[in-house]
């Protein structure tokens, strides 16, 4: 595989590899790419965290008896869109 990079990433695996971490240009690359796997991971146990707390959140609200049926509650997100937006109601 050929890679060609733009002089700015060339000038920054370079200085990588002066810096003595790196043995080459490849372990420079590797390192990189497992940066942004992690930070993918990351991104996805962040969103995944939101997604259990809004579901604890709802559980919490149906064990309440704080919940409507479903079109209730799009009626009241048309009422709110109208109010907020002058949205019609084919939305």
């Amino acid at each position: 595989m050929q890679i060609f990079l733009p002089p700015e990433v060339e000038a920054l695996l370079q200085r990588q590899l002066k810096s003595g971490k790196y043995h080459n240009a490849v372990d420079v690359i590797v390192a990189g790419i497992k940066l942004l796997e992690q930070q993918e991971e990351d991104i996805y146990q962040g969103r995944l965290g939101e997604l259990q707390m809004e579901a604890r959140i709802g559980l919490e609200a149906s064990q309440e008896g704080k919940v409507v049926e479903g079109s209730t509650a799009m009626a009241q997100i048309r009422a709110n869109l109208r109010l907020r937006y002058g949205v019609s109601d084919e939305v």
